[in-house]
């Protein structure tokens, strides 16, 4: 449960770093709120049911129920594709797909995590959490590389906490921890709208006249 504690503590750090950055151009101040707000609610909708679906693909492997895991695994791909698919308007293509491929190595190491813990493979959890780490930081320099007001530091940190968060869930399952579970749940959505929300800004600043 350290790693998941140190992960958390880098969203921490990684919030910290957010509050800093007060100044902002005049051509975001003059962006058009509601086109901001319809971008940040997309985001926060496609964030929310990536962690609905993962969640119901990390119950079924728990339960051993491989139909209702199928159905739940390929709206998890859909969903991926379709966060990914936000990014296109803005840098590509080519692009929106290294993020889905970014995005579905992240949740292949949830999957990895999920079955061995299942399995009681402690060799493989700690391969899995090694992969989670390893992919914050692959997420944080393409996102850093196509957005200079991604700070590397700070996506890394929230990516590294959203899989935390995960592993936590995959644990309370494991552990029949039914109560726990419900205290989790808000607390991924909430840190997933902080992650849509800091993409959200981000996207502004750097393309202020597609939000005016």
């Amino acid at each position: 449960m350290s790693k998941i504690h140190q992960s958390i503590a880098a969203l921490v750090l990684a919030l910290v770093g957010l509050v800093g950055c007060d100044s902002e151009p005049r051509a975001v101040r003059d962006a058009n709120p509601a086109r901001v707000a319809e971008m940040k609610q997309t985001l926060r909708d496609l964030w929310v049911g990536h962690i609905f679906w993962v969640r119901h693909v990390v119950s079924n492997i728990a339960t051993n129920d491989p139909e209702e895991r199928d159905a739940a695994e390929k709206e998890v791909v859909a969903n991926t594709k379709q966060i990914a698919s936000t990014m296109t308007p803005f840098y590509g293509e080519v692009a929106s797909q290294k993020l889905f491929s970014l995005l579905d190595m992240n949740i292949g190491a949830v999957r990895e995590y999920s079955e061995a813990t299942v399995a009681g493979n402690k060799r493989q959890q700690d391969a899995a959490l090694a992969h989670l780490a390893s992919n914050a930081d692959d997420i944080a320099v393409f996102l850093n590389g196509v957005n200079p007001y991604l700070p590397k530091d700070t996506v890394r940190g929230l990516i590294a906490a959203h899989g935390a968060h995960h592993v936590l869930q995959i644990n309370q399952y494991k552990g029949k921890e039914y109560a726990h579970l419900g205290a989790t749940w808000p607390m991924m959505r909430q840190h997933v709208y902080v992650i849509a929300d800091t993409l959200t800004a981000a996207l502004v600043k750097q393309f202020p006249s597609k939000f005016s």
